[in-house]
């Protein structure tokens, strides 16, 4: 079992950053990919950026590419989310998750935290 809780959410502005860091409990963490999903209001929960087991590789959404970076710290339980040149059509509901490996389909993820708001101002 795996609990996970995002934080460093909040309202900034266009252009600005946010770095958002999802902790896990247990001693499994480390053998997780582990990913970000979003959700904006009246749409699909979609796939953001994902990182493998030991951080070695990472892959993102082409409409992210270049803005955000993963990165884990598997000493702390730790996977952070980099944002910068945040845009409005960032603005979303972004959920951390854990899955089995460096999947992009929310069905393949185990574990979901509860989410944090980002929220991009013009």
């Amino acid at each position: 079992q795996v609990q996970l809780v995002e934080s460093g959410g909040g309202l900034v502005q266009v252009g600005g950053s946010l770095r958002l860091s999802c902790t896990a409990s247990g001693r499994t963490f480390s053998r997780y990919a582990m990913g970000w999903f979003r959700q904006a209001p009246g749409k699909e929960r979609e796939f953001v950026v994902v990182v493998s087991w030991n951080g070695g590789s990472t892959y993102g959404a082409d409409s992210v590419k270049g803005r955000f970076t993963i990165s884990r710290d598997n000493a702390k339980n730790t996977v952070y989310l980099q944002m910068n040149s945040l845009k409005p059509e960032d603005t979303a509901v972004y959920y951390c998750a854990a899955a089995s490996f460096a999947a992009t389909t929310r069905e393949d993820y185990r574990y979901w935290g509860q989410g944090t708001q980002v929220t991009v101002s013009s």
